[in-house]
């Protein structure tokens, strides 16, 4: 009685058969064997048609008898790898062509499922050999994630992940832009929570003090909403403007400037000024509790004011401060002044804003709490000053930097 063999070619020998030859042939059917349980083999796909892979009876070397298969060569479109329709096993199935095309992986005939391999893609499929005319090729869940190709995670949990650049939403856009630091230390972490309380974002991290910051781009706002869908800005720290007008001044004993209310037009504007002499340095003062979330630091400002001639000189404005704190002494000198210069516009009862003036350095120790002492003078003694007329001012407003978003 002669031999059979498998699909995948393992010979199957009758009784008495293959005398003297029996030893070299079972040894030729355990290689079989272990090529099918983990062997490895690479097929060349082309252009030229269907690739059919066919079981070589009795010998090793035949690739549909080998677990792992790769797909080489170059190809410009889809192509099939196709086996017997009598082969049942499990293959590990890497599409490595080159040309970015599928390559299907298949019965030799019938209409049974088959598994499309895309190019990169690494899959398992079990050929089923479930029916004699239409059998079916199925794709097994791997649960493993590879370099390349798209893969869906269920249930599935990551320790540690290393994340590149971007993290995709299901359509493929952009959803989060990730970026790394050299020697991080510090990070955000996102925690859930129990009914009744809030999920948090918090800043964590070797450093004792850590801050978030929120970048928005160009004149973009940071905004937040309610449960009843009430929107607002977000304050931020940074630049904060305040206005000092003319009535919040006063003249000091020593050279004061002249308090005036001046008429424009009856049932138009009145201006309540302080008229700056053109020939005698003169001053203003004023005093400000700063708020808490003032950084402490420097100041700048701009004065407003208003020519009372046509003239067209310069006019030097100056402003210098100083803080004091509880059971401090008043009778303290100003920090050094810092001068703007600007020139009359040449119309009479126009509005004049200067420049923005470099910082002006608070004398004393700022803090928290404290008094802040202003003093703002025109400097018409200084040779410089050549407006000719009185400079009248209607305020200034004054520029500070805040690091806290209110003074809680």
């Amino acid at each position: 009685m002669a031999s059979t063999y498998t699909a995948l070619g393992v010979e199957l020998m009758a009784t008495g058969e293959n005398a003297g030859t029996w030893g070299t042939k079972t040894n030729t059917n355990l290689n079989i064997i272990e090529q099918i349980s983990g062997g490895f083999s690479q097929q060349a796909v082309s252009d030229s048609g269907d690739t059919d892979l066919s079981v070589s009876d009795g010998s090793t070397g035949a690739t549909l008898a080998h677990r792992m298969i790769e797909f080489t060569g170059t190809i410009s479109a889809g192509r099939n790898v196709t086996i017997p329709k009598d082969v049942q096993t499990f293959y590990f199935l890497k599409n490595s062509t080159s040309g970015s095309q599928i390559v299907t992986f298949k019965y030799v005939s019938g209409s049974g499922s088959s598994v499309a391999i895309g190019n990169g893609e690494t899959k398992v499929v079990f050929a089923t050999a479930n029916d004699g005319t239409n059998p079916d090729i199925l794709e097994l869940p791997s649960g493993d994630v590879t370099l390349t190709g798209t893969q869906t995670l269920t249930n599935k949990t990551l320790t540690s992940p290393k994340i590149g650049t971007s993290i995709l939403d299901t359509n493929g856009n952009e959803l989060a832009l990730l970026t790394a630091t050299g020697s991080a230390i510090n990070e955000v972490t996102l925690a859930n929570a129990a009914a009744g309380n809030s999920p948090s974002l918090a800043a964590t991290g070797g450093d004792t003090n850590i801050g978030i910051e929120l970048k928005t781009k160009g004149s973009g706002v940071i905004k937040a909403e309610d449960s009843g869908g009430n929107v607002s800005a977000v304050q931020i720290a940074g630049k904060e403007t305040m206005w000092i007008p003319a009535t919040a001044m006063y003249g000091p004993t020593t050279n004061p400037a002249d308090a005036a209310q001046v008429e424009t037009t009856a049932t138009r504007p009145d201006l309540k000024v302080f008229d700056f002499d053109a020939s005698t340095k003169q001053y203003t003062q004023f005093t400000v509790a700063m708020p808490k979330s003032w950084n402490e630091g420097t100041i700048t400002y701009q004065a407003y004011w208003s020519p009372s001639t046509t003239n067209t000189g310069n006019a030097i404005f100056g402003l210098q401060a100083v803080a004091c704190a509880d059971n401090d002494t008043i009778d303290v000198a100003y920090g050094t002044a810092i001068n703007i210069t600007d020139a009359g516009i040449g119309t009479v009862e126009d509005q004049q804003i200067t420049g923005e003036s470099s910082a002006v350095t608070v004398a004393g120790s700022p803090a928290a709490g404290e008094q802040t002492y202003f003093q703002f003078f025109r400097d018409a003694a200084d040779g410089s000053d050549t407006f000719t007329g009185e400079c009248r001012v209607l305020g200034i407003k004054l520029f500070f930097t805040t690091d806290a978003a209110n003074d809680l």
